[in-house]
């Protein structure tokens, strides 16, 4: 029997490119809305180009009195009817309408002066950590605009909410699909790593989508208008452009080579936060065995060394980024400076205006600043990648698939029977070996051996949890394989030896079986599980909260909860692992009664260790490493000098005597 596939935290720039193409996906129920972000993203830029011009007219105009028709560079055509407009006004007129206009401005976008951006921006994060957990669960939750004022207060507004439900919608495709996972997938994986890809990894899909549809879209848009204006205003002066250009292929050349490191790194920040949220969950779940056993100070050191673990490896993201920075910021701090000295010498030969140098290095630093955001692109995705990469193994994990054709089992109508069932795990130890078996209809058949012996495997086995590595299983003389897991699970109801209780009402616990079950349907099954004085005497009766795992109830009552869902449930098959093991002894007599009654039209398999549960069972087989070593009745078992069932039962009766 095959395993599940390894996860590979060393990616190629390929599968990353894939994986984020494959994350674009989860965009297209939201393509209407992500439509209105681009457009509100462009009215934010659109603004940039405006932001510098009144800052000259009040430069030149204003302060040095140059008429406005006597500009030394050309007015591009979107501002010439503001100068149609101020031509003849005196300085201190053309003043209150330049700040009057930038007031404006400041209202709507939260823009004013020649910064290169806008100087208002609304965001909203949540309160920042300095770890990959805190800082990508962030990002489910961001609120972001390229503007300020009321079209960023807009954006805002609209961007969180797509945000939120863009990762609602990620989150829960993740969470369906680990639901449908066979129930060994997290056998040999802590539940705190799947926590952790659904709540710390799945929000990569926010910065990872957003800045591979925004930022080539809106870097290119604001490139090709600052250029036009640029060459329409200073075509005279080519060498601007080329240098904010320039920055460009730096950028992609100078950062590429950190890209992989960075991507690494990220995952191996992602494991160590999975780590740290697998310990907590592993000491919370099981705090009274520490508490009992005088083990706060071993876990208090674990929790430490774990989260400090992720908090150092964090650390080396961070590392990289700022070494990348680095790299990239000295080219670009020189392309910046000869810039500069280029417009000042422009300023000096009288060739522009003070007004025009504020504009040249405006729009430069809007060139470079777009250059630098598509070159920086592909790094800037690599934490996502690694975080989507997680989400995506977790996914394409092989879960229950039908077969092609599968039919609908209605119900069971002579029994489930194992004709050669071996089974082994990934690791190849060997569970069940060669084991015939058959649970009619009708009667009780029970599954009595030492720990360990194959017991719940093969009762896992019967419901098609999981699939033999050699034989059949058959349902009705039919392999069960080619039923649908739906109605196959539909016939069957199991009490695990695990009481699994959730974190609601007594009612809404039941119902879990039947959601259409009526209160006096509910009551019958509390009734035949001997549950249904001890829920009389709470408060809230049906309506009761149990707590997380159940945990206001003693481990009887969950057991009792537990045995009472699954006989409300009515299904031909009803398999009991360990039921009375957390039961008094007039309660366990009270089931038996019970199950007594329930053969009638049912199969019903016991496995337990006590024998007053078992010893009425029609058909009693012993199981010891893998096999069914012994078979018959209680009396029939006992009558065999030496057999290993009657040892088990005499050891037992020493044991208590």
């Amino acid at each position: 029997m095959s395993g599940p596939p390894v996860e590979s935290s060393d990616i190629s720039h390929g599968h990353t490119l894939r994986t984020l193409l494959r994350a674009l996906r989860y965009l297209a129920p939201f393509r209407g809305r992500v439509g209105v972000k681009v457009a509100l993203g462009v009215l934010s830029l659109l603004p940039l180009l405006l932001l510098p011009w009144p800052i000259k007219v009040i430069v030149d105009q204003v302060i040095e009195g140059i008429p406005v028709t006597e500009s030394k560079v050309p007015w591009p055509f979107f501002v010439q009817p503001a100068v149609g407009f101020l031509d003849g006004m005196s300085p201190t007129q053309t003043l209150v309408w330049a700040v009057g206009f930038q007031a404006l401005l400041l209202l709507l976008v939260g823009a004013i002066g020649t910064s290169g951006r806008e100087q208002d921006q609304a965001e909203g994060w949540l309160s920042s950590g300095h770890d990959t957990a805190t800082r990508t669960e962030n990002e489910a939750n961001a609120g972001f605009s390229l503007a300020g004022g009321l079209l960023g207060w807009f954006d805002f507004r609209w961007t969180l909410r797509l945000v939120q439900d863009l990762n609602h919608h990620y989150r829960a495709r993740l969470f369906q699909r680990i639901q449908s996972l066979p129930m060994a997938t997290f056998d040999d994986e802590r539940i705190g790593d799947a926590l952790y890809r659904v709540m710390y990894d799945a929000p990569s899909i926010t910065n990872g989508c957003f800045r591979i549809v925004l930022t080539p879209l809106l870097s290119a848009l604001m490139l090709v208008l600052t250029i036009a204006v640029l060459n329409a205003t200073f075509g005279e002066h080519p060498l601007l452009v080329g240098a904010g250009l320039a920055v460009l292929p730096l950028s992609l050349l100078l950062t590429l080579p950190f890209a992989g490191a960075l991507r690494r790194r990220g995952g191996v920040s992602r494991q160590a936060g999975s780590g740290t949220t697998s310990t907590v969950e592993e000491g919370i779940t099981n705090i009274l065995a520490v508490q009992s056993q005088g083990g706060e100070a071993r876990e208090q050191a674990r929790f430490d060394r774990d989260s400090w673990e992720s908090f150092t490896a964090y650390r080396s993201v961070l590392r990289t980024v700022l070494l990348t920075v680095l790299v990239a910021l000295v080219p670009a701090l020189l392309l910046f400076g000869y810039a500069l000295l280029y417009a000042v010498d422009l300023v000096i030969d009288d060739s522009v205006s003070i007004g025009d140098f504020g504009l040249l290095l405006t729009y430069f630093a809007i060139i470079a600043g777009a250059s630098t955001e598509i070159g920086t692109l592909w790094f800037r995705v690599q934490s996502s990648a690694a975080g989507l990469h997680r989400v995506f193994f977790l996914m394409d994990l092989p879960g229950e698939a039908d077969s092609d054709g599968a039919a609908t089992l209605d119900t069971v109508r002579e029994g489930i029977r194992l004709e050669g069932v071996s089974f082994a795990y990934p690791d190849g130890a060997t569970a069940i070996d060669a084991i015939d078996f058959e649970a009619p209809v009708g009667r009780v058949s029970a599954l009595v051996g030492p720990a360990g012996a194959g017991k719940t495997t093969l009762a896992y086995l019967l419901c098609g949890f999981l699939q033999p590595s050699r034989g059949r299983v058959l349902v009705d003389g039919r392999d069960l394989r080619e039923f649908s897991h739906a109605s196959l699970r539909s016939c069957l109801a199991f009490v695990f030896q695990e009481t699994a209780l959730f974190d609601e009402s007594i009612e809404a616990n039941l119902k879990l079986a039947r959601p259409d079950a009526s209160e006096t349907e509910l009551r019958r099954a509390l009734r035949l599980a001997g549950a249904d004085e001890f829920v009389a005497r709470l408060p809230e009766g049906l309506q009761t909260p149990l707590g997380r795992g159940g945990g206001k109830l003693s481990v009887g009552q969950k057991q009792r909860l537990s045995i009472a869902r699954a006989l409300l449930r009515e299904a031909p098959v009803l398999i009991l692992d360990e039921p009375t093991s957390a039961l008094d002894p007039e309660t366990e007599r009270h089931l038996i009664r019970t199950l007594d009654e329930l053969r009638r039209d049912r199969l019903v398999l016991v496995i337990a260790h006590r024998l007053s549960t078992v010893r009425a069972a029609d058909e009693i087989c012993f199981v010891d490493a893998g096999r069914i070593i012994e078979r018959g009745s209680h009396d029939q078992l006992m009558a065999r000098p030496g057999g290993s069932y009657r040892r088990f039962v005499e050891l037992q009766t020493r044991g208590a005597a």
